[in-house]
């Protein structure tokens, strides 16, 4: 009998080309990291030249959110339709266009497009990552390196916001920012294309009439046996679409996974976006709202790292919990507004630390909770709908202080996010236990809830 090779990967050491793949997916992660945030820290600019209000910043700042929202939603589908491999190339290619479109940009609009579509690429790519890492990685790794992989996003962030404050600081035109993305981004084109083969799982999860030629072929690049045929496919097929995450077996877990990932995204966007507005308006520089940003990213980058050394040791989602409730707390100290910079940066940093602990501690959550031909599908509806609130958050947020309230009111409101969070996450044991028993060829594994 053909050993499943699905088995073989989850149980044995990772070999050298897993190992690629994952970094790979880091790196392409870094990528998302500084797009997202790069009209972050052109925002000042672009505000002090086009005279643009708080409100309507606001809005501009969410507006590749808008567009992760639905990339997450409609591309992770067509990730486990068409596979991992075309549609993390397609998004590279959309989130090039869109950087290069935007430092093209010659009014608001334009720019506001120009991010709608760069979002599209980000949240696809986020999806098919995601997925990616986790059909790559064996049992024992699996948890460790999708939150690795989600913080890639706060690599990119931290290093691309050290070449941006650079430029801002050289050059003052917010635009080179996005030029410099726009330069990244085109050069890991060829990188996926030559390093990033197609996942076993999503090979036999769709059975295509080839299927088999290309396990055949991604398993020969991971210097592992050929097999003579498909494992045999499951009692009950899943067709990725979203009326079957919604369905009798799946929507209670998915309603509470959107609900929590909605409600921290919407709280941890709140501090990536506005944290070079408010230290500009507390009468420091750009160079330097640059640089308490990327403070506050070291934070995330350490938040992530620390996440998923811990789920190595520990039960995740009780962690998970912890680092959403501690969030609260911090946020609430930063919201003090120190007008010292260091111990602005070191409360923003501390702040981020537990905030995207409970963002990328949902990532591992999501991969054991859908079976391989609905993980992109899953991760990217859950995604899709938590990015409504990525783009919510900036927009009340700026609605807040424009009618005159406070920084520490702006944040407790933000904050009460990773309550409603730590909240769906108490609830979802009971949801995953009526989920109906899945095959075991096709069941999730990792850590522990």
């Amino acid at each position: 009998m053909t050993q499943d090779p699905r088995a073989a990967i989850a149980a044995e050491p990772m070999r050298a080309a897993q190992i690629v793949v994952v970094a790979l997916c880091i790196a392409l992660n870094a990528l998302d990291g500084f797009d997202v945030l790069a009209i972050s820290f052109a925002a000042p600019g672009i505000a002090a030249e086009w005279g643009i209000d708080k409100a309507r910043l606001g809005l501009l700042l969410s507006m590749e959110l808008f567009g992760m929202a639905a990339g997450s939603v409609l591309i992770g589908n067509v990730a486990d339709r068409i596979g991992r491999r075309p549609t993390i190339l397609g998004c590279l290619v959309a989130m090039a266009m869109g950087m290069l479109a935007a430092w093209a940009a010659g009014n608001l609009q334009m720019l506001s497009a120009a991010r709608l579509f760069t979002g599209l690429g980000i949240g696809g790519m986020l999806s098919a990552t995601s997925a990616t890492v986790a059909e790559f990685s064996n049992d024992r790794r699996r948890g460790l390196n999708v939150s690795l992989n989600i913080a890639g996003y706060s690599t990119g962030a931290i290093l691309g916001g050290l070449l941006a404050s650079a430029l801002l600081a050289g050059i003052g035109d917010w635009r080179s920012v996005f030029l410099l993305g726009a330069v990244a981004t085109s050069a890991a084109i060829p990188l996926a294309f030559f390093l990033l083969p197609e996942s076993v799982d999503s090979l036999i999860a769709r059975r295509r009439p080839d299927a088999m030629m290309g396990v055949n072929a991604t398993l020969a690049r991971l210097g592992r046996a050929p097999i003579a045929r498909l494992p045999p496919p499951p009692a009950q097929v899943e067709k990725p679409s979203v009326m079957t995450l919604f369905s009798s077996r799946y929507a209670g877990v998915t309603l509470l996974l959107a609900i929590a990932y909605f409600a921290q995204i919407m709280f941890f966007y709140y501090v990536q976006k506005w944290i070079p507005k408010i230290v500009v308006d507390m009468g420091f520089d750009q160079a330097s709202a640059g640089r308490v940003l990327v403070t506050a990213n070291i934070g995330n980058l350490a938040g992530a790292v620390a996440i998923g050394l811990a789920a190595q040791r520990f039960a995740l989602r009780p962690l998970v919990i912890a680092a959403m409730l501690a969030g609260v707390v911090a946020i609430a100290v930063f919201g003090l507004g120190f007008h010292d910079l260091a111990k602005l940066s070191a409360a923003a940093a501390v702040a981020a630390f537990f905030i995207n602990a409970g963002v990328v501690g949902m990532y591992p959550i999501l991969a054991q909770a859908y079976p391989a031909a609905l993980r992109a599908s899953g991760t990217g509806l859950v995604i899709g709908i938590g990015r409504g609130g990525s783009a919510v958050g900036p927009v009340v947020a700026g609605a807040l202080f424009a009618g005159g309230s406070g920084l520490m009111a702006v944040s407790l409101v933000m904050g009460a996010g990773g309550l409603v969070a730590a909240a769906m996450l108490v609830l979802l044991p009971r949801a995953l236990r009526r989920t109906a028993e899945r095959p075991a060829s096709d069941e999730p594994n990792g850590n522990r809830f």
